[in-house]
This record gives C-alpha cells, sequence and structure tokens, in this order.
C-alpha cells in the first residue's frame, strides 16, 4: 500500500477478550509498516496486554461492550458508546479507513447500516467470504447477516456478489448460483424459487441456475448466493469438515512408527494442504453494500484469525472497494 492505512478494531466484543486482539494488532502492524490500527475498547484492559514501543497501535477510550447475546434493536438504542459503534463512527468520520470487529453480527450490521448507510438500490448489506477450492475460489454469501431474506434481497446479494467477483478478481462474466436442496427448477423454498425466475429473467445477471452444498468446493460457480441461515449453517459446517480431515491426517500419521517416518517426508504437501483448509487463515468476511469497509471476524477467532481479518481490512482498502461497487451499482438497474 502506498499510503498509510488505518485500521479501526472493535477490541472488546469477541469471545476470546481482548488480549488475542492486541497480540494481533501487533503482529498485523509488524507484517505491513504501511498501516495503523486504533483499539478500541477499555483503556486500562487493552494497555495491560499492550507491548512497548507500538508507535502505530493507538488506543482509544469506548466504555461499554456490544455482548453477543444484544438484541440488534438495544445495541442501536443504548450501544453508540460501545467498542463496536466507536470503531464504525470512526470510518464514517474519515479518521479509519476500515473497521474489524469479532461481535454480535447482528448488532454490527445494525450499528453498520445506521453509521455508514447503504449504497442506493440495497436494502441490506450482507456477509460475503471467498470459499477455495481445488484451484480457485469462490464468493459465497449471504453468510449470517439476514438470517431472513426476501426473494428481492437474493437477487441484490447476487448482483453485489458478482460485482464483487469483477471488481477485486477481475472476473469478467462471473457465473452467479442460488444455493438450493437440488438442482431442479421445481426444488427449494419460494423464496429461493421466485429470485431464480427474477434472475433468469435479467440480462447480464451471469446468472447458472441451482446448485447445492456439494457444488460449493467444486468451482462450478463464482458467487453463490443464499440467506444467513443457510450460509452460515454450511461455512461453518466446512470449516468443521477441514478441521476432521486435519485431525485424521495427524493421527494417521502417528499411529505407527512408519507412519511418522512418512510424515516426514509428506511434510511439505501436509503444510501446503494446511495453509489451503485452515479456517483461521481464511478468517475475515466482508460486509458487502455499506459505504465503508467492515470486516467480520469469527467470533472466537485465535490470534491468527484475528491477523488475518485485519489483514483483509487492508487489502480491501487498498482496492478501494466500497468505492468500486458503488460505481458499479450506479449502473445497475433495481
Amino acid at each position: 500500500m502506498a499510503a498509510e492505512t488505518t485500521i479501526a478494531v472493535d477490541a472488546m466484543s469477541g469471545d476470546r477478550g481482548c488480549e488475542p486482539v492486541v497480540r494481533a494488532a501487533e503482529i498485523a502492524v509488524s507484517n505491513n509498516r504501511a498501516l495503523r490500527v486504533v483499539l478500541l475498547g477499555r483503556r486500562t484492559a487493552l494497555e495491560a496486554f499492550l507491548s512497548a514501543g507500538h508507535d502505530r497501535i493507538e488506543i482509544q477510550e469506548a466504555p461499554d461492550v456490544v455482548t453477543m447475546e444484544e438484541r440488534p434493536s438495544h445495541a442501536l438504542r443504548h450501544g453508540q458508546q460501545s467498542s463496536m459503534a466507536r470503531s464504525l463512527s470512526l470510518v464514517r468520520s474519515g479518521d479509519a479507513d476500515a473497521c474489524v470487529s469479532a461481535g454480535n453480527t447482528g448488532a454490527l450490521m445494525a450499528l453498520g447500516r445506521n453509521t455508514l448507510q447503504t449504497w442506493p438500490g440495497i436494502e441490506r448489506p450482507a456477509i460475503i467470504k471467498r470459499i477455495p477450492f481445488h484451484d480457485g475460489h469462490c464468493y459465497v454469501l449471504d453468510l449470517g447477516a439476514n438470517v431472513d431474506a426476501s426473494a428481492e434481497h437474493l437477487v441484490q446479494f447476487a448482483l453485489m456478489g458478482r460485482l464483487m467477483a469483477q471488481a477485486v478478481d477481475g472476473v469478467q462474466e462471473p457465473r452467479v448460483a442460488l444455493l438450493n436442496v437440488g438442482q431442479e427448477a421445481v426444488k427449494g423454498n419460494e423464496q429461493v424459487r421466485l429470485a431464480g425466475h427474477m434472475l433468469q429473467a435479467r440480462e447480464q445477471s451471469g446468472y447458472i441456475g441451482y446448485i447445492e452444498g456439494s457444488d460449493l468446493f467444486r468451482g462450478v460457480a463464482d458467487v453463490v448466493v443464499c440467506d444467513g441461515f443457510v450460509g452460515n449453517v454450511a461455512l461453518k459446517t466446512g470449516e468443521g469438515v477441514a478441521e476432521l480431515i486435519g485431525d485424521l491426517i495427524r493421527r494417521a500419521f502417528a499411529d505407527s512408527w512408519y507412519s511418522r517416518f512418512v510424515a516426514v517426508l509428506a511434510a511439505p504437501v501436509l503444510r501446503r494442504i494446511k495453509r489451503r483448509l485452515d479456517p483461521a487463515r481464511h478468517n475475515g468476511a466482508s460486509f458487502i453494500g455499506l459505504r465503508g469497509v467492515v470486516i467480520k471476524s469469527h467470533g472466537n477467532a485465535d490470534v491468527t484469525g484475528l491477523v488475518a481479518a485485519i489483514e483483509q481490512a487492508a487489502r480491501e482498502v487498498d482496492h478501494e472497494l466500497p468505492r468500486r461497487l458503488g460505481d458499479l451499482l450506479e449502473q445497475v438497474e433495481f
């Protein structure tokens, strides 16, 4: 990055407390000399973990915390002094280029919409993430921001995902699919079937039809669309399977002296597989549709995962993603 990038980090809302957030900020600024991090939270708690000599890490007081159990409406009314709300406010004022939070997803969406607003034609932001497959990746949305989504919302998600693939990856004609319980036209609930008809009727939507969950990792689509309930379950199921595969491989290679010997020979390959499948290394999903960069980290993310989320925020700032998506959305007829 040519210029300094400032990331506002909600340091208090994750499941593991503020210590891993502080450690992640220290690693992130050490890895990137053009990066500055502002930690929002209770100063005394954060200062207890911050090492001396980090002149590119700033602490700003935010006395309140949005809990995981808190209703979004309550966070909107009473959470303006929370670390989450203060982080978003720094993005709105221009004092930060992006916000990262491991907190309550619903509250983050509600506060994000209220603070940063959405682009014209977009009623709800969605959580979007790149999912790896054998020789590439696809974008999946929504991953939890909208548990209930209408057909119109699904169409908006599809358009935003398509623009994301074009803006970030340079895919000229991204293939868009709806995640469903089968590929036949009669399958699925009413919202999905109606969204399919609406996308089919739109020119240049890139719509290729329905895909099933097993197709997520086969590279058959560049953008996969679903509501937040289905998407979140699919994402966390995939993360669980990745962890299971890693555990099975470790157990298999520790089974005997011969297996351990083979493991030494296979170590470079195993490391590549681990990097590809490790959920922590892919932590950090974007709230697409907002007029600013907001990255949602997994609530239980460790230091490695939080570093990945901060670095994801910096990459999106570097790509000028919200502005570019906004420019493209202005050309879309809703």
